[in-house]
This record gives structure tokens, C-alpha cells and sequence, in this order.
């Protein structure tokens, strides 16, 4: 089959997707990504069709900070979201048999689906159904909500991600010939839906719907013929193992403060460091500091002592997979709720929020981290149950089943 996966935002939104979609290769089908410009590198260098959608979330992220009011930053949310609209009914348009779609661009998906006779099927990378047993990632004023608050915080997450969509969907059914509102719901309601974390992270909520599944993480691809770069090899071998440093696609602009307050963190801490540069082009200095660019996480974290990243849900699994204590310091988004996760699974000694950050707070957070056993000795026992799993397994079985031709 021709396999279309839909996914926007930022690197950790895309990657998991690159290790579905090479798993939906070798069983051979032929499979395209439709992400942003960006990621179209990281997509093709794994041996994958790729399909450009317009923006990016980088400069979206930065505008938000720079906006002079509440009215510009929606107007750059919109402009965003209406170039995703664009980009969503051009890919599907482009040939598929099938598309996969990521939770937060699903309603264009959908509606690409449905004119163009396309099947969808829901593929989350975060859990996207109400439940009452705990809020969704992205609601507010999460906590000691009680059963009822937390399904009604979850029902509100998917209501405002409907509504940030809604206007450009609305318009792409026009464009597209539909009728204004989409169909009842159908025998297409019954499609399964696939949930890419781990039940040992996040078991599945009793109430959830029956057809939605949870069978463990997709796990990134490296790039064809990728290798570690020698200067990292060679400062992994020149002592002990490092902590790794980075927040991904937070805090653009934000580079030389957090460049200076990691060095002094790390020399609080009394270790050595990997700083990952990410969006906020993190440096490093010192024998002891190395700045690195991409690496595929699951070759770098093994080999570090902890890990302390912004508790995306990409990192937050590669660094469990890896079975490495880590500090999560949140910024936005998801990133509270897979924080909180790994500090009650107890391979986090605690949440360190972004606002919070100082050069203290974060070596003694390192300390912690690493000084502690139980926090290793946790992270240890959660990735072999871990590794275990096969996420990608039951989505391809399904495809085969429904599908198969």
C-alpha cells in the first residue's frame, strides 16, 4: 500500500514517525512523511518518501514570545494552522491508500480523507482521550482535580485542540466540496486507534474506548549510514560517563543564558556533559562540556549517566528505553505531564520547571540524580519491561488485516 503518515510540530513530533514508517517499509509497503521543511532531511536520510507541509514551528514558537498582543499571536497561530491546511489536502492528494495521522492535525486529515476516499487512522505519540484517571497532557490547573475534574480537563484539551483547528477545516471543506459539517459518526468511528508510549510508562485507562490501543513506543530511526562524530566518541571515552543536557525545541533565543547556566550547573554537579545545542543553540566550553548537534538518542543515552531534557514525549521514552535516571525540566505543552510521569515512576528525584531554572537548582538536581541508586536502579527495571514491547507490531497486523490487498 501507498502509506501516508500526517504529523506536524516540532523534531520529537516527526521522529517516532520515521520508526513506524521504516518498520511499514520493510513489510513492504511504500510510505511518505508529511511534515515540515525542516524535518525533510531527517525523514528522507531514513529511507522515506517525503511530503512538505507548509510552516514552522520553530519561528511559530519564537513569534508567540515576541508578539505584541494576544490578537498577533493568533493571527500567527492561524496563518500556521491554515498553511497545515494547505499542505494536508496537497499531500493526500498527492496518492495514498491510507493515512496515519498524528493527534493534533487529525481533523485536516480527516477531512482530506474524506474527500479524496482515503481511510485515516489515528496514530497519537501522547494519550488523546479523556479519562478519569488523569488529566490530559495540556490541561490546566491539572492537579488534585479527582476523577470527574480529570475527565472534564481531558474533554477540554480535545475541545480546544478542535477549535484551533476548526476554522481551517472549515474552510478546507468548502474548498474541497463538503458539506459544512462532517458526517455522523460511521462504521469508520470503529477504526482502532494507536497510542505509541508504553503501557509500562503509562498503563491504559480502564474507561478509555475499547478500540483505542496502547502497544508501546515507535521508536526513531537513525539515518542511513549514520556515525557518531569523533569528537564525541572520543570525549565518551576520556572519563566517565556524562550527563546529557538538552531541551530540544524549547527556549529559542534563549542560548547564551542557558549556555552559562549549564556550565555552572555541571560544575556544581562536579560531572562531565553533553549538551545537546537543540533550538536554543546550548554551548559548551571546558574540558569537561562538549555541545553537540543531532545524535540519535538511542545511541547517546546509554552511554551517559543521567539525562535532563524538557520531558518531551520522544525524549521522555528514549531516556527510559535507555534505562537512565533523568531531570525533567518542563517548558509547554506535554511536557508537565510525562515530567510528572517519570518523577512517580521514580527514575526522577523531582520536576524542576522551566521558570524555575537557575544554576542551583539544576546541580543539585544533577546531584540527586546521579548520587541517588534508586532512581538508576528504577530506570533499569522500567527498560527491560520496556524492551519488551513492540509498538509498531499492532499497527502493522491491522493494516495487514484490514487492508491487506
Amino acid at each position: 500500500m501507498r502509506i501516508l503518515i500526517i504529523t506536524a510540530g516540532s523534531r520529537g513530533d516527526v521522529a517516532p514517525f520515521t520508526g513506524l514508517g521504516r518498520r511499514l517499509l520493510d513489510a513492504g509497503h511504500e510510505v511518505a512523511v508529511a511534515a515540515h521543511p525542516a524535518f525533510a532531511a531527517l525523514v528522507g536520510g531514513c529511507g522515506l518518501g517525503y511530503r512538505p507541509l507548509p510552516g514552522d514551528p520553530e519561528e511559530l514558537i519564537r513569534g508567540w514570545s515576541q508578539a505584541a498582543s494576544r490578537e498577533e499571536a493568533r493571527a500567527l497561530t492561524r496563518a500556521y494552522v491554515d498553511g497545515l491546511a494547505d499542505g494536508v489536502e496537497r499531500a493526500v492528494a498527492d496518492g495514498t491508500d491510507l493515512v496515519l495521522t498524528a493527534f493534533a492535525p487529525a481533523p485536516l486529515s480527516e477531512t482530506a480523507g474524506e474527500a479524496l476516499g482515503v481511510p485515516v487512522l489515528e496514530t497519537h505519540l501522547v494519550p488523546a482521550f479523556a479519562t478519569r484517571e488523569f488529566a490530559l497532557p495540556g490541561a490546566t490547573d491539572a492537579d488534585g482535580l479527582g476523577p470527574e475534574g480529570n475527565l472534564a480537563a481531558g474533554h477540554d484539551v480535545v475541545r480546544r485542540r478542535d477549535q484551533l483547528f476548526a476554522g481551517a477545516a472549515t474552510r478546507l471543506r468548502s474548498r474541497l466540496g463538503l458539506p459544512e459539517a462532517a458526517p455522523a459518526p460511521s462504521a469508520a468511528d470503529r477504526r482502532p486507534v494507536f497510542a505509541g508510549f508504553s503501557p509500562s510508562v503509562l498503563p491504559r485507562p480502564a474507561d478509555w474506548p475499547t478500540r483505542v490501543e496502547v502497544p508501546g513506543y515507535w521508536w526513531p530511526a537513525r539515518p542511513d549510514g549514520w556515525r557518531p562524530p569523533a569528537e564525541l566518541v572520543d570525549f565518551l571515552q576520556a572519563g566517565p560517563p556524562p550527563v546529557f543536557i538538552g531541551f530540544g525545541s524549547m527556549a529559542p533565543g534563549h542560548g547564551e543564558r542557558l549556555s552559562d547556566l549549564v556550565a555552572a550547573a555541571v560544575k556544581r554537579a562536579g560531572v562531565r556533559a553533553v549538551v545537546q545545542a537543540g533550538w536554543a543553540d546550548l554551548g559548551g566550553g571546558g574540558d569537561d562540556v562538549l555541545a553537540i548537534g543531532d545524535v540519535p538518542h538511542d545511541w547517546l543515552f546509554p552511554r551517559t549517566a543521567a539525562v535532563v531534557h524538557h520531558a518531551g514525549a520522544g525524549t521522555t521514552g528514549a531516556g527510559l528505553r535507555a534505562g537512565v535516571p533523568a531531570v525533567p525540566v518542563p517548558v509547554m505543552a506535554d511536557q508537565p505531564f510525562w515530567a510528572d510521569r517519570l518523577h512517580r515512576l521514580g527514575v526522577a528525584p523531582l520536576v524542576l520547571p522551566f521558570e524555575e531554572l537557575s544554576a542551583e537548582a539544576l546541580g543539585a538536581a544533577i546531584t540527586a540524580c546521579t548520587t541517588e541508586p534508586v532512581h538508576r536502579s528504577r530506570a533499569a527495571e522500567l527498560a527491560l519491561r520496556i524492551a519488551t514491547e513492540d509498538g509498531a507490531a499492532p499497527v502493522l497486523a491491522h493494516i495487514d488485516t484490514a487492508y491487506g490487498r
